[in-house]
């Protein structure tokens, strides 16, 4: 009886919550730290924090007991008298002008707190450093806050960043290190501390600001270093390190491309070029506490992020002489192999003197792990369907990283080896005499001309021996075929390096659906009506959405960053020192892209006789006779989606509608352009479509 009328006090006390901004001020007055009431409420920081924006609200049975706590702290701390301040939420798109400003605090006021992680930390991961309409210059962090900046030169701002404004991320993993704290130069602030508007054509090419510039002059005056990018779009400022302790500043300067529109922002409606400082402060900020401190472009936080994640090394303390010393952690890639040649790309040092500049690798030669990129003529039963619908897989690149087992060393080559699926490498094999038409699938025999095979980007049947990754080998395997790989470079130390990284995206991904009005627990019918509402819920969390599918793709992509002109051809280029350019993770995360899309597709026809028409990275084309995914998506006696095969939802590795056209015009894409057209990607990018990662 008792438990229920608690139950009862829950209930109302999850009712109404005071607003955003008196959820902070109780806390700050308290003296707590947004850290201390996570862990009290079994939650995240960056969760307390979204609640503490107005970002997000929490949920029951969590509501409950943060409405229990604020309540408390409301009757010891009451609010002072109303002031005449805005708090701002980061709806956009806001005025350029007129905006009414809050009022700016000191970072020095701000009050302390318990424990010295969060106090270094307190105003967020980034600020947005902007001028005021009179004339101040102040800094939007993370959550409303506003800070008064002093500084009046670059190389002041630095030094008030690193010993006042309390910005930076925590370490993601205990071993590594905390993120240093970016400040983004709006075009006014560019303006006080006198850099220009937009980068001269030669400085663009250089992707820095030319020498001899004043801006550079008084960095080196004030015993500053850059790094050897110099100042670009993305500067790094530093200062010697105090002992173990790092002192670096990096710099975000929008106009000169370092949020470039096909990675951060909405390229049918561009929303960042008049983005409140405010809102952009939001945005980032968002992203940061999701994903992390951005480093660079999407790509390159994306591959950061492995490495915060996997740190390479720790300190061990040595028990003879009780001094610390490097160590190597056995779960991340910790130095620099041996490269493959059927691995690397073209231009790499390698392949020097080994084919005529510019050959044409054969799949005997090289490893070639991409995509699909795939499309057929209709059938004369397909073209009797009214529509075609485009489904899109979710976050396609980080759901293939879930579980992978990848290798952490170099490689071992092995002449006509027995195949091992839990061998990571490359395996030049021949898989020609894989014949999917005998394969059955829940007792029906699969028309195996209308679909992709599944060893071959392009879709075509392999015509002899070729490079491929494990798992494309393991799914010769599964299907029931013999293999007798000619030999094989393969690592003998694995592990599931990406795990982390996919369960950060994942959790980023999650989380801002769910802000937008998506959550795991709709069914199909319904994820589809809110999927259809979500783009007009909040242009900003859209765009966050956006930026962590490109932190995904990005981050596998940068496992085999090109050359692309960096240097001439055959020479080194500075990608080729990362412990992180590894090929061949690259090649079995898209490997297995491809392999889990055809699985479903195999499953999918077994169970509904439906074929896809096209594909298009991670979007699949299938005649329908109605709009929606749901009038050809094979369902059980129960409505629910068929065992294995493609399901509607949120989570990364289920589908999304992606857009309709009718088979007409299909038909007449065919004619204009040919039968080799991919439909894919036209319906992918339609605007009635939405974005596609």
């Amino acid at each position: 009886m008792f438990r229920a009328v608690d139950a009862l006090l829950e209930e109302v006390a999850q009712d109404e919550l005071p607003p955003p901004d008196e959820r902070r001020r109780l806390r700050e007055a308290a003296g707590l730290s947004q850290e201390q009431i996570a862990k009290a409420l079994k939650s995240r920081r960056e969760t307390i924090g979204n609640w503490e924006s107005g970002a997000t609200e929490p949920r029951p049975p969590k509501r409950a007991a943060y409405a229990r706590l604020l309540e408390g702290l409301a009757a010891r701390f009451p609010a002072p008298a109303p002031a005449v301040q805005e708090v701002f939420t980061g709806r956009i798109p806001a005025p350029a002008a007129g905006r009414p400003r809050p009022e700016a605090q000191k970072a020095t006021k701000r009050p302390a707190v318990a424990t010295a992680g969060d106090g270094r930390f307190e105003n967020g991961p980034l600020a947005v450093v902007d001028v005021d309409d009179d004339g101040r210059v102040v800094a939007y962090c993370v959550g409303g806050l506003v800070l008064d900046v002093p500084a009046k030169s670059i190389p002041a701002l630095v030094d008030w960043t690193l010993t006042e404004a309390r910005l930076g991320q925590a370490r993601l993993h205990r071993h590594g290190k905390d993120a240093d704290p970016v400040l983004v130069l709006t075009a006014s602030a560019l303006e006080r501390y006198g850099l220009p508007a937009e980068l001269s054509p030669e400085e663009r090419r250089a992707g820095r600001l030319a020498a001899g510039h004043k801006v550079l002059k008084q960095i080196a005056k004030a015993g500053q270093q850059l790094t050897q990018r110099g100042f670009g779009a993305w500067a790094r400022v530093y200062r010697e390190p105090e002992g173990s302790r790092r002192r670096c500043v990096q710099l975000c300067v929008p106009a000169w491309g370092a949020l470039p529109v096909d990675e951060w922002d909405d390229k049918s409606n561009p929303l960042l070029p008049t983005m409140h400082a405010a809102d952009l402060a939001r945005f980032l900020g968002t992203y940061a506490e999701r994903v992390m401190t951005p480093r660079g472009t999407t790509a390159v936080t994306g591959l950061e992020l492995m490495t915060a994640l996997r740190p390479p090394t720790r300190a061990q303390k040595d028990e003879a002489t009780g001094e610390f010393r490097q160590a190597f952690n056995d779960d991340a890639l910790t130095g620099l192999y041996d490269v493959v040649e059927c691995e690397v790309p073209d231009e790499h040092p390698l392949l020097e003197g080994r084919y005529e500049r510019h050959h044409q690798r054969t799949p005997a030669e090289m490893l070639m792990e991409e995509p699909y990129n795939w499309c057929r003529p209709l059938t004369d039963a397909e073209c009797m369907q009214p529509y075609l619908v485009a489904i899109d897989v979710n976050m396609a690149f980080a759901a293939a990283a879930n579980g992978l087992t990848v290798g952490l060393n170099g490689p071992t080559h092995v002449k006509n080896p027995a195949f091992d699926p839990a061998l990571p490498g490359s395996w030049l094999v021949d898989l020609s005499h894989v014949d999917l038409s005998r394969v059955e699938a829940g007792g029906r025999r699969i028309d195996a001309g209308l679909l992709p095979s599944p060893f071959t980007p392009t879709g075509e049947h392999p015509a002899g021996p070729a490079w491929y990754a494990t798992p494309t080998v393991a799914y010769a395997v599964e299907l029931g075929f013999d293999v007798a790989p000619v030999e094989a470079y393969v690592r003998t130390r694995t592990g599931r390096y990406l795990d982390p990284w996919y369960k950060r995206l994942r959790d980023a991904y999650v989380e801002t659906m769910a802000d937008l009005g998506v959550t795991t627990a709709m069914s199909g019918s319904e994820f589809l009506d809110a999927m259809a509402r979500s783009k007009d819920v909040d242009p900003a969390l859209s765009l966050v959405l956006k930026a962590i599918k490109a932190t995904a793709k990005g981050g596998i992509g940068k496992l085999r960053q090109r050359n692309r002109g960096q240097v001439p051809y055959y020479e080194p280029w500075p990608a080729l020192e990362r412990r992180t350019w590894r090929p061949d993770i690259r090649a079995a995360v898209l490997s297995t892209v491809r392999v889990s899309m055809h699985r479903k597709m195999l499953k999918t026809a077994a169970v509904a006789g439906v074929y896809p028409v096209a594909i298009g990275t991670d979007a699949l084309v299938y005649p329908s006779p109605g709009p929606s995914p749901l009038d050809f998506l094979p369902h059980t006696p129960e409505g629910k989606p068929a065992p294995g095969t493609f399901r509607l939802g949120v989570s990364p590795g289920m589908v999304k509608h992606q857009g309709t056209q009718t088979v007409l015009w299909a038909e007449q894409q065919f004619e204009e352009h040919g039968d080799v057209f991919n439909i894919a990607n036209l319906i992918k990018t339609d605007q009635s479509a939405g974005e596609g990662e």
